[in-house]
């Protein structure tokens, strides 16, 4: 891990780094899509890109998050930076649990699995194990569930080649 990804994790549970992140996430969105999902949160931790569908739109709607693997899936946690309201793509994959994923520029069909239980916990483990702020932002959070999903890839086919640049 380089010394930058190093001090992001120790700095990571401070409110004004949630902040400053809050305020950093549309332009990495941006970045996320220019480089076609290759970097991500700028390359400091491991990250993806997951499209759901709007809830109420109807529309694609994009987000960079961090992640773990677990076995072929991919763990994230709907943390919101600690903030007291659930984040937008949570409750588009809860109405509509179809999403993709990028994943260092790979393009992955996804159904999200809400986890609960013994599972949960399971999953919490491996994903404070990588971003010990997770803990902080429990607190921060409130009387809100943090949601934690596991995105298994679906059978639509194996995880397509990493697009080209043009």
């Amino acid at each position: 891990m380089s010394a930058l990804g190093t001090l992001t994790r120790r700095v990571g549970h401070h409110r004004w780094f949630g902040a400053a992140a809050r305020l950093l996430v549309p332009a990495d969105r941006i970045v996320g899509r220019l480089t076609r999902g290759r970097v991500v949160a700028l390359g400091l931790i491991p990250s993806l890109v997951i499209t759901t569908i709007g809830r109420r739109s109807g529309k694609p709607r994009s987000n960079p998050l961090l992640y773990v693997p677990d076995g072929d899936a991919y763990v994230v946690i709907g943390s919101n930076w600690g903030q007291t309201q659930q984040p937008a793509w949570s409750l588009n994959l809860l109405a509509e649990p179809t999403a993709e994923v990028d994943v260092r520029g790979r393009r992955i069909p996804v159904r999200a699995v809400l986890a609960t239980g013994a599972e949960r916990d399971r999953l919490w483990q491996l994903l404070v194990t990588e971003w010990p702020a997770y803990r902080a932002y429990v607190e921060r959070a409130g009387d809100r569930e943090i949601r934690v999903f596991r995105l298994e890839p679906t059978g639509r086919g194996a995880p397509a080649e990493p697009r080209s640049a043009g």
